[in-house]
């Protein structure tokens, strides 16, 4: 598994002026049949939470659509109780997308390491913002 970007954060340090954490995540040359498998991605929601202490609130919402070939494929919604996990998993380029918020403390590198072994990419990027 290559590396990807990583943009540093202060995990564990408390700013008070810090509201919550938002991670986008690219991953690139998935596994296809991974990325097309409704299963495969509500398990992988399931991991993710418990991996980083998220509690999930309802259902996982896992929806394929798009008409137009670029892009088509799953969209995954999953309310958590301080926030909430989405992605998109596009067909065309076999690369997902994905998002976490929460108000929560959690380490948006250990999502991205976990994230691109499950789907088996090739390469990541990782963009962190913190909300105020």
């Amino acid at each position: 598994m290559k590396k990807g970007n990583v943009v540093p954060i202060r995990i564990g340090v408390v700013d008070q002026r810090v509201w919550g954490i938002a991670s986008s995540i690219d991953i690139y040359e998935c596994d296809p049949g991974k990325i097309r498998d409704a299963g495969v991605i509500r398990r992988f929601v399931v991991e993710l939470c418990d991996l980083i202490q998220m509690k999930r609130f309802g259902e996982t919402r896992v929806v394929h659509f798009g008409e137009e070939e670029r892009v088509a494929g799953y969209s995954m919604v999953q309310l958590i109780e301080t926030s909430l996990i989405s992605a998109h998993f596009a067909n065309l380029t076999n690369t997902v997308y994905l998002d976490v918020f929460s108000c929560k403390a959690y380490d948006p590198e250990t999502v991205r390491m976990f994230a691109q072994s499950y789907f088996g990419g090739e390469r990541s990027v990782l963009h962190v913002t913190e909300r105020v």
